[in-house]
């Protein structure tokens, strides 16, 4: 599992851990992980130009004292200083390696290789200062490696305020952060190593799946199950309007995850559905239902008569219009327009903070919230949250959620408690949308079709 945590968290951890280890220990193992990972990301040190940008805190520490040690492999480092006092062991480190520190941006090399940022530490407020922007418009193109977090971002939110840097990899320390993994932060991030600093932990904020987590909660028929014992999912949904959305959720919930499908609604959606999905039965007992895709203005009607069964039900699409009052044993499905529809607020307003949104979500209506993004979220009344790293930008295609709902139900059906079964479903989902995809265009039906497969290589260890 991929954790992340608070600023808080992090700092009552490092205070432990620094009562019983040397001093600076801590900040040069984050510096020896820092500099091997600009290595790693130059193919080398030797010759090559760095330029560290270099805030008050000790994320710029950080920075100095990984400049002493590239410096010390041959590398021309650089420190442009952005504050009147720094880290003073740290630049003293990096003089004594042969590096060079100014304050000028005008007396800096014109081509650095690679920037360090190590403007701002996980502390820091939202948004730039005026002489930290100017050096990072002065190399705009130049690859950027961010010391903990992208500076100007809000770490414990993951709030974009104003302007912040854009690294294409973030080396952080002791344990991810929210801002890693929470939207629309997690897009400045770029890609993630983590150093492992030794700390004691509490409870994470986030978490993120990986695939030995998957394996470990996805059901498995035992030797004697049958069809019923892993599971029925009903579907209702589609309309004369959209039978496809029928065809899409059912195809999610048809992907072996659960024993048997059925689906109800109109006759000829149906007919439909069972040419398509000839192991698809109608109407009878379930272990959960999945309501809304497609189902226009019958959507309150069908999330109605499933409710009646007492199991739980995926609310998705149309039917999250008709949701009222806490609804324990739910998942709710909505994108960020639907849940700002659901709370009141403008769309922008969810965008802006979809982890503040999914958590006030979830306690409102006292259910799973999954809310659908780049960063998937998933939120439990509890306030446990998950994040789905797994996707690529062209699942965002029309059906998608469509899929993505008939997986959960068919997960819930099969057992998982809905907030595994959310996060579990949004894993697989995104995940069988990369495969798809391939590196372009896909299309919702794409991502059903390669579910089973997935499935069967991640229980093998393969993932």
């Amino acid at each position: 599992m991929l954790r992340a945590h608070t600023v808080e968290d992090v700092r009552r951890a490092e205070q432990a851990a620094m009562a019983v280890l040397p001093a600076g220990a801590l900040m040069q193992r984050a510096a020896a992980g820092l500099a091997a990972a600009v290595v790693d990301l130059l193919g080398g040190g030797y010759g090559r130009r760095v330029l560290l940008l270099v805030g008050p805190g000790d994320n710029g520490g950080d920075a100095l004292w990984a400049g002493a040690r590239l410096a010390g492999r041959g590398a021309r480092v650089e420190a442009l200083l952005l504050a009147e006092r720094v880290h003073a062991a740290g630049l003293s480190a990096l003089r004594g390696a042969g590096g060079r520190a100014i304050r000028e941006l005008d007396d800096l090399d014109p081509a650095p290789d690679l920037l360090v940022d190590g403007i701002v530490g996980i502390g820091g407020r939202p948004g730039l200062r005026p002489d930290a922007v100017a050096a990072l418009e002065r190399f705009a193109g130049v690859p950027v490696v961010a010391v903990d977090v992208p500076s100007g971002l809000d770490v414990d939110s993951g709030r974009i305020d104003g302007e912040h840097v854009r690294a294409d990899l973030t080396v952080t320390f002791g344990t991810h952060k929210v801002a890693h993994l929470v939207d629309p932060a997690s897009t400045a991030c770029g890609a993630l190593h983590l150093v492992d600093l030794g700390l004691d932990l509490p409870a994470p904020a986030v978490e993120a799946l990986q695939p030995h987590d998957v394996r470990a909660l996805l059901p498995r028929p035992g030797p004697s199950a049958h069809k019923y014992t892993r599971g029925v999912v009903g579907v209702r949904a589609g309309s004369s309007t959209y039978p496809g959305a029928a065809l899409l959720a059912v195809a999610g919930a048809n992907t072996g995850l659960a024993g048997m499908v059925r689906y109800v609604g109109p006759a000829q959606v149906a007919d439909t559905v069972r040419s398509a999905h000839p192991e698809v039965v109608g109407a009878g007992r379930v272990q959960a239902w999945v309501v809304g895709p497609g189902g226009g203005d019958d959507a309150e009607t069908m999330l109605a008569e499933a409710s009646a069964d007492g199991v739980p039900v995926v609310v998705d699409a149309d039917a999250l219009r008709h949701v009222s009052g806490p609804v324990p044993g739910r998942v709710l499905t909505p994108h960020a327009g639907e849940l700002a529809a659901m709370l009141g607020v403008e769309r922008a307003e969810v965008e802006a903070a979809p982890f503040d949104a999914v958590r006030s979500a979830a306690r409102r209506w006292e259910c799973v919230v999954l809310l659908k993004g780049h960063h998937t979220l998933v939120a439990d009344p509890r306030g446990r949250v998950r994040a789905t790293t797994t996707g690529v930008p062209w699942l965002a295609t029309a059906g998608a959620g469509d899929v993505l709902a008939g997986v959960v139900g068919a997960l819930v059906a099969a057992g998982l408690e809905p907030y595994d079964a959310a996060s579990v479903g949004s894993w697989l989902h995104g995940a069988a949308a990369t495969r798809a995809a391939g590196g372009g265009p896909l299309t919702a039906s794409r991502v059903a079709v390669q579910i089973p497969g997935l499935v069967r290589e991640t229980l093998a260890g393969l993932g």
